[in-house]
């Protein structure tokens, strides 16, 4: 799961994605409003925590400018501005929740794990998809009884598919969201082949169905029933 800190407090948002990572998110930072519009415009994220004061702009404009171009990123507000008319504009152009500072960082991390959940799954933990189970809580995958050995990104990789399911979905893609804004600088996605191979290799290997397909020229798709 892909998160973009907007937050221009360097120390915090350096602790914010300490935290995550460790919760095995990938963390980018926009220190301020121009590079959020940036990115956001750029890249699709699982969820965008947002810092309403930023030296350049206000980060509400950031929520209107994912609004008018039909983003679906997921938004929690962070802001020392506890003003209930900033927290209503927000909710009212599409904040998912609204967090004020200081907060404990366990507490940001259920938050966006609950945001991540009723936008991609419903509101369940749980994924089926035929005989694999994905609990999205514990981070593990099952095939019957049998957990799954993944590595992180094998694990990021099969959830991304799982969310897109029945979907064609790009290897740019793909490596974008994985490896984050530096998929740019790669010269092919090679890499990508070889953790669907590991990933099929594994599901099958516990007697599991092989969904995933390769769609010549174009990516990968998880088909489900």
């Amino acid at each position: 799961m892909k998160i973009l800190i907007v937050e221009d407090e360097k120390e915090l948002s350096g602790s914010i994605a300490a935290f995550l990572k460790s919760e095995n998110y990938l963390c980018e930072i926009a220190p301020d409003f121009e590079t959020a519009i940036t990115k956001t415009a750029c890249y699709d994220y699982d969820c965008i925590l947002l810092d309403i004061t930023l030296p350049d702009g206000n980060g509400l404009n950031v929520l209107k400018s994912l609004k008018k171009n039909n983003k679906t990123d997921g938004v929690i507000i962070i802001s020392a501005k506890n003003s209930i008319d900033d927290k209503i504009e927000g909710l009212n152009l599409g904040a998912d929740d609204y967090l004020p500072k200081p907060f404990h960082l366990s507490e940001l991390s259920a938050r966006i794990a609950s945001v991540i959940r009723r936008r991609n799954f419903g509101g369940c933990n749980n994924i089926i998809l035929n005989d694999v189970i994905i609990d999205t809580s514990a981070k593990t995958v099952t095939v019957g009884e049998q957990e799954l050995d993944l590595t992180k990104t094998e694990y990021e990789l099969l959830l991304y598919l799982a969310v897109n399911k029945n979907r064609v979905i790009s290897k740019s893609a793909i490596a974008e969201h994985i490896s984050g804004d530096q998929a740019e600088y790669f010269d092919n996605f090679d890499f990508i082949y070889a953790h669907i191979k590991n990933l099929k290799k594994k599901i099958t290997a516990a007697g599991g169905i092989d969904t995933i397909k390769s769609i010549y020229g174009m990516g990968y798709k998880l088909e489900t029933d």
